[in-house]
């Protein structure tokens, strides 16, 4: 049987990647798929050095258009990126009646409902095992592995650049801006760092995760996102000594009143395994029913840990080319009949517990008027930790763990204690998950 062919739309760090994989390869991955596969036609703007790592075999050029519209084209993998002519080549694809490889969570968490219902439409799938937790196959045990569960919760490490400076910050007592320029200097960062250290790109990632784990529409724009700019090293530390780990974590969560969608940074129990996931690595929890928890760790990033799971979808669509689409995998687990409508809700109605670390006045009376403000607020303290506030006289720092409430509610005690005149610094407050 031809071998399928495959246009590539990119060859930077995961194209080359995947390119070199399928082609050392080839002979075990066609014996799982049951026929070859052929990446036939490249595009990217340098011809040269994509011509450099495909050898004269392979059609390079530089408009993708030229990829998509090809008739002899069967799968279109886009590895470009963004959300501009990576969405209009992704539908020009679709329309052409092409499957679909992407790595780019970007796109589908913004446009994924779109997307899915054209591909839906044409009777081609979209694949994108890549596009969340690099080499880790996390949609696919989501999707496939765990369909006999009742999804509860996911609570994952999604992002590698975050997880390193935490890691670093941990390690070394070093503040956040220089652990970022020594993560920009080994590559773990990009340039411009923004997606990766104020949480966009774990909420993408996140986004995608809850659609599949709860049959919902992909809804990024409900997302709350927190980053990692504002923590200080201090309260890596004070965590530490009360037995934590701060964590930047992408947390989905089916509760009675719809489903909660939120990035930020947590405090996880040391016990916990995703608590001791250190630098660049990613690793994902899932709590379900009848299995329970199960926990998924591996390189989120690079290249040939990525080019594995673009592989892999690759191979399930080589497997299912000529099946009836019907009897697919749904893009999203569910029906696209059975998507449900249920709530994504707002931060504020989110349940959790905290970490406050609050500077005060050194004096009599302070903390009785600070756990009144909670006890008048219905919220329970587990833990209080008091520690010297550096060479500063008659100043210290408190720091209150809580029991879990509302977001609402936490938000007016902390206004609250803000406004007393024996709390001499902005209130900080950083999350808590226990992971049970």
């Amino acid at each position: 049987m031809k071998p399928i062919q495959v246009g590539l739309l990119g060859i930077g760090t995961v194209g080359k990647g995947t390119f070199e994989v399928l082609h050392r390869n080839q002979e075990e991955i066609q014996s799982r798929a049951g026929r070859g596969i052929e990446i036939a036609m490249v595009a990217d703007l340098d011809t040269e050095r994509a011509r450099s790592i495909v050898g004269p075999d392979v059609s390079v050029v530089k408009d993708a258009r030229a990829v998509v519209a090809n008739p002899d084209i069967d799968i279109v993998i886009e590895l470009i990126g963004g959300y501009g002519i990576a969405r209009e080549l992704v539908m020009a694809a679709i329309e052409a009646g092409k499957h679909v490889v992407t790595a780019n969570k970007a796109l589908l968490a913004v446009h994924g409902t779109e997307i899915f219902e054209a591909a839906h439409r044409k009777g081609v799938m979209v694949a994108f095992e890549a596009a969340v937790a690099g080499g880790i196959p996390i949609i696919k045990a989501l999707r496939e592995g765990l369909t006999a569960n009742r999804i509860q919760w996911i609570a994952g490490i999604i992002n590698g650049t975050t997880n390193f400076i935490l890691s670093e910050m941990r390690d070394k007592g070093l503040p956040f801006d220089v652990v970022l320029k020594q993560a920009q200097a080994l590559g773990y960062a990009e340039a411009d760092p923004t997606f990766d250290i104020e949480g966009v790109d774990a909420a993408h990632k996140a986004t995608l995760m809850s659609a599949i784990a709860f049959g919902i529409r992909v809804q990024f724009d409900k997302a709350y996102v927190e980053g990692i700019t504002h923590l200080d090293s201090k309260d890596i530390v004070y965590a530490e000594q009360m037995g934590y780990r701060i964590k930047l974590l992408g947390i989905t969560k089916r509760v009675s009143a719809g489903v909660e969608l939120r990035v930020h940074p947590c405090l996880v129990p040391t016990k916990r395994l995703i608590a001791n996931v250190e630098g660049a690595m990613n690793a994902v929890m899932v709590q379900a029913d009848a299995v329970g928890t199960t926990l998924y760790y591996g390189k989120g990033a690079g290249s040939e840990p990525t080019a594995s799971s673009v592989i892999a979808d690759l191979v399930d669509i080589t497997r299912l080319h000529t099946a009836d689409p019907l009897h697919r995998v749904p893009h999203l687990a569910f029906q696209p009949d059975a998507i449900r409508n249920i709530p994504v809700l707002p931060m504020s109605d989110v349940v959790t517990s905290y970490y406050l670390r609050l500077r005060v006045a050194d004096q009599a009376g302070v903390l009785a008027r600070l756990t009144g403000i909670l006890a008048q607020a219905a919220i329970s303290i587990d833990a209080v930790l008091q520690r010297p506030a550096g060479e500063v006289q008659n100043q210290t720092d408190l720091i209150i763990l809580t029991h879990a409430c509302v977001e609402s509610a936490m938000n007016q005690a902390i206004e609250q204690m803000q406004a007393l005149d024996t709390v001499l610094a902005p209130v900080v407050r950083i999350r808590k998950e226990e992971l049970n």
